[in-house]
């Protein structure tokens, strides 16, 4: 059973999940009006990841014997003034995300929970490599510069499958 300050920072985490998914969602949308499809189709992978990863927590709060809670989204920017800025939105989303999942970790371990505890830590690891995944593809758009942005559009979807 979950305790009542588990539960709530658990579904706190539900509502940053399908935040994120939408956020994504929005940037595939931007990407693929500017006609950056590859950009776009990487985008739109992160918006579904996002979203299964929402639903890691929504099971889990049930399996759990708590009520996970459908939240309401605040609606993301729908404009962006580049791509690098676009994945500069997406890094720092994440490091924000990151946090909150170590916020998780340490009430776990306050509450002595350590099925919570050994269930986030999967989450702990995702993150990381989340952040590792984005700043490597700021670190390309950066050696590429303006003019790379073709080639960097065709070949990103060959980066997705370096998760």
């Amino acid at each position: 059973m979950l305790s009542k300050k588990m539960l709530n920072i658990l579904n706190d985490q539900v509502a940053k999940e399908v935040y994120a998914s939408h956020l994504y969602l929005s940037m595939a949308s931007w990407a693929e009006d500017q006609g950056f499809d590859g950009v776009s189709a990487w985008f739109y992978a992160q918006s579904e990841e996002e979203r299964e990863h929402m639903l890691k927590f929504v099971r889990y709060i049930n399996e759990r014997g708590g009520h996970a809670v459908v939240p309401r989204v605040d609606q993301p920017p729908a404009e962006f003034p580049g791509i690098k800025e676009a994945f500069e939105a997406a890094l720092e989303h994440e490091k924000m995300v990151s946090g909150a999942i170590n916020d998780i970790v340490e009430l776990s371990l306050k509450e002595k929970d350590y099925a919570t505890n050994n269930w986030i830590q999967w989450f702990v690891a995702e993150q990381r490599e989340e952040e590792d995944s984005v700043q490597g593809i700021l670190d390309k758009l950066e050696l590429l510069g303006k003019q790379g942005l073709y080639v960097f559009d065709r070949d990103i979807m060959s980066m997705r499958g370096q998760d």
